[in-house]
């Protein structure tokens, strides 16, 4: 029914559960969604007074594999290189997300030079705004019953 453990023991055996259940979250599959197929990339974001510039580490990667979309406020960067071995055949896939907002979307330019992927990403321009003068409250309701 209950194991009857005597008290010191007690206190080993709770270590030791602990010391299982932590040996048993670091083991190999707690870090297999980061030794999968899906990879990230090394990525460097700067800003300008009407910019963003992105540039992204692809090696290897050529134009037809790099697939970047904008969909209101992310702006995805997906880079697919299928490897075709006599063995098997893999797909590897790096993908970076960013969210993004007040983008003109239709000015983004992309270049592809030595694995080096650069966008640039226009801000939408702000409006000024316009300073709105308050009326004496007498005279504008007045004028209006008239």
């Amino acid at each position: 029914m209950f194991d009857l453990v005597p008290f010191g023991k007690r206190r080993d055996d709770a270590f030791g559960v602990l010391a299982k259940s932590l040996n048993e979250v670091f083991n190999d599959d707690f870090f297999a969604p980061l030794t999968s197929s899906t990879l990230s990339f090394r990525t460097d974001i700067r800003e300008s007074e009407g910019a963003y510039l992105i540039e992204a580490e692809l090696p290897g990667f050529k134009k037809e594999e790099i697939d970047i979309d904008y969909t209101s406020p992310y702006l995805t960067i997906k880079a697919v290189r299928k490897e075709e071995n006599s063995e098997e055949n893999k797909e590897h896939q790096t993908v970076r997300r960013f969210y993004v907002q007040d983008i003109a979307e239709e000015g983004i330019r992309a270049s592809l030079k030595d694995g080096m992927l650069s966008l640039e990403v226009p801000k939408r321009q702000k409006s000024q705004g316009k300073r709105i003068e308050i009326q004496d409250g007498g005279h504008s309701s007045d004028a209006q019953l008239q």
